[in-house]
């Protein structure tokens, strides 16, 4: 069985083409809020030429404070829930999307390793909601092979993408 995990960001060009031209397509900005990616997808986005006329802003939430001080999450709910969780995630793509220009937003928290992880929440753990005007906000709770930090996060830049994609051919076809 050939692995199909992408090594670099290089891997996943065709795919966030295909995003972009599908935001491109129905005239559609998107924003970004990213923690355990570091900014990964918003790189992965503007590597591309001609993005900026589908890429409003990526917003790097790395810390806690970030994630309230840029996108709006309550400091109780990430106290209550942990960083690394669905309402912390859900939080975040509804927050990117009120403070930014964007029609669409993903935001992406998780745990990327090599430590950090523990029995509930085990490295390779990753949240990643999707927002977009008009639709309720999608959440995905992924479990990525321990194969490595770059590797947890090229699959969580990969399946956040793929996330981003089938909402807006999702509301293309509504």
């Amino acid at each position: 069985m050939k692995d199909n995990r992408p090594a670099s960001l290089d891997d996943l060009a065709p795919l966030t083409r295909e995003v972009l031209e599908e935001l491109k397509d129905q005239g559609k900005m998107i924003a970004t809020a990213e923690s355990c990616t570091g900014g990964l997808i918003c790189a992965a986005l503007t590597e591309i030429a001609g993005s900026s006329v589908a890429v409003d802003r990526g917003f790097v939430t790395y810390s806690n404070e970030a994630k309230t001080d840029l996108v709006g999450v309550p400091a109780s709910l990430i106290a209550r829930e942990g960083a690394v969780s669905k309402d912390v995630a859900i939080a975040m793509a509804e927050g990117a999307l009120a403070r930014s220009n964007g029609d669409i937003s993903v935001s992406v928290t998780g745990i990327a390793g090599p430590g950090g992880g523990s029995e509930h929440k085990p490295v390779g753990t990753v949240h990643i909601a999707v927002a977009a005007t008009g639709s309720p906000t999608q959440h995905f709770h992924c479990w990525f092979a321990d194969h490595g930090r770059q590797s947890i996060r090229l699959e969580t830049v990969k399946t956040a993408l793929t996330s981003v994609l089938n909402a807006l051919k999702a509301a293309k076809s509504h």
